[in-house]
């Protein structure tokens, strides 16, 4: 089964100096028929403007992941943690029992835009965590590269949950391909440039949920894409 969620159908915060763009219900935004999919909970597609950006503010039991696109995320926590997310990295934060963060463009001139992702963790209490890691182009073009797991094994970041996340930039008909073991679903992300899945057509911003399909193609269109694909325990 493929459920196709098109860019233009996502809800929409703007506030002046941020516009985001919900996958699912976030915030003021409301639709009882997108609560998440599997574990995963949020997917904001966020543009912050110079110079703006989240104040501290509290999180608890929850796997915060950013994916930086363009610019530079400039992020402090109450565990100590403070460090610049650019192009390439990937960050997870653990809230657990309870963190508190700030997260600000760090250019008073260039905006910022990345993905903010909320994925359920196995379990509530966890101890507040953060880990940062860099992935070059080189290491996704033309393939999958694992950024996210459960065990942190090639050297992606560690995520509390049985999900494995992977990023891909692909060229003009560039394809990769990937199984789902049984009992396992996925989700598409289009981050940015356009896409074929499984022969159907997709743009930045779309996402897409597979349940009983055990092979994902994808195949970049005219200017290349950037995808993340999350291989998850049903």
């Amino acid at each position: 089964m493929l459920n196709h969620l098109k860019a233009e159908e996502r809800g929409r915060a703007d506030l002046g100096w941020l516009d985001s763009r919900h996958s699912f219900s976030f915030g003021h935004y409301y639709d009882p028929q997108r609560m998440g999919f599997g574990p995963l909970r949020v997917i904001n597609d966020d543009r912050v403007a110079p110079g703006g950006g989240f104040p501290t503010h509290p999180h608890s039991d929850m796997e915060i992941i950013s994916y930086v696109l363009e610019g530079g995320l400039a992020h402090r926590d109450s565990i100590g943690t403070g460090s610049v997310i650019r192009p390439g990295d990937v960050q997870r934060m653990s809230a657990g029992t309870g963190i508190r963060h700030s997260e600000y463009n760090a250019s008073q001139t260039a905006p910022v835009h990345f993905l903010q992702i909320w994925i359920i963790p196995e379990r509530d209490g966890l101890k507040p965590g953060y880990e940062q890691k860099h992935f070059s182009p080189e290491s996704k073009r033309g393939q999958l590269r694992l950024i996210g797991s459960p065990d942190g094994r090639d050297g992606s970041v560690t995520i509390h949950r049985d999900v494995d996340l992977y990023a891909s930039l692909l060229d003009d008909g560039g394809t990769v391909t990937h199984r789902l073991a049984p009992g396992r679903v996925a989700w598409i992300q289009v981050a940015e440039g356009r896409v074929a899945l499984n022969g159907t057509e997709l743009a930045a911003g779309d996402g897409v949920a597979l349940d009983g399909t055990d092979a994902i193609t994808l195949r970049g269109g005219k200017d290349g894409a950037e995808v993340l694909l999350f291989d998850m325990a049903a």
